[in-house]
Formats: structure tokens, sequence, C-alpha cells
């Protein structure tokens, strides 16, 4: 079993998912961030200065003024202005995803499509022919 697992490593494959699970959660880390600190700002100020970080559901029936002081006082809320951001976060990430795949099939197509080269005969097939139409000519 352990040779079985040193060879799946040598061939790449177990470090192409390394580097992918790395990148990708850097790529996760960038969106999060485009998304709450570049995108949410100004849409929640155009929606009249709302944090959507902020918006919540207290359970026990208060009113907090932010996720923050709900956490604080320890009450149960449903913070769906985190689900918002959240949900903004997952389509960008899917649409810049569905684009580098659609990148890369495209670059597929493309290299199926090229006409593969016809490689030149053997030496000894060139002479056996040569060899053969002479023949021919003879008869």
């Amino acid at each position: 079993m352990f040779n079985e697992f040193k060879e799946f490593a040598a061939k790449g494959n177990l470090v192409d998912l390394a580097v992918g699970f790395i990148l990708g959660g850097a790529f996760s880390t960038i969106v999060k961030s485009l998304v709450n600190d570049i995108m949410m700002p100004p849409l929640g100020l155009l929606l009249g200065g709302v944090d959507f970080a902020d918006l919540i559901l207290p359970l026990d029936g208060n009113q907090y003024d932010s996720l923050a002081a709900a956490n604080e006082a320890g009450a149960p809320v449903i913070a769906y202005g985190l689900f918002i951001n959240n949900v903004i976060s997952f389509v960008i990430m899917a649409f810049a995803l569905f684009f580098l795949v659609k990148g890369i099939n495209a670059m597929k197509r493309k290299q199926d499509e090229a006409p593969a080269e016809v490689p030149a005969p053997p030496r000894q097939e060139v002479l056996l022919e040569e060899i053969r139409n002479l023949l021919a000519k003879q008869s």
C-alpha cells in the first residue's frame, strides 16, 4: 500500500491536488476581501448606510446594534447579512471558475482540432518502395 501511495504521489496527482487546494484557499481569501471590503460598503451606502455584516435577526426578542453586540450578549441570532456576503462571494468564485474551465476547454478543443502531422516513413520503407517500383518497371 505504501508503494502504491508513493507511486501515486510521484505521478504528480497529489502535488497537483495540494497546489489546487492552496490556490483555492488564497483565491477564496481574495474574493471574500473583494466582497466584504470593496463591494459591500458602497452597496450598503446606496441602501441607506446598511452594513450587511450587521444584518441580524435576534431570536431572543431583543434589539442589538450589531452582530458583535449580540455575540457579546450571548444572544442567539440569525446572521443573514453574513449569509448574503457569502452568497455574493460564492457567485463571484463560481463565475471565475466557470471562465477558467471555459478557457481550458477552449484550449483543449484547439489542440484536438489541430491536424496531427504524418510522420515520415522510416528509411527502410522508402528503400523498399523504391526497389518495388524499380522491379515493377523491369517487368
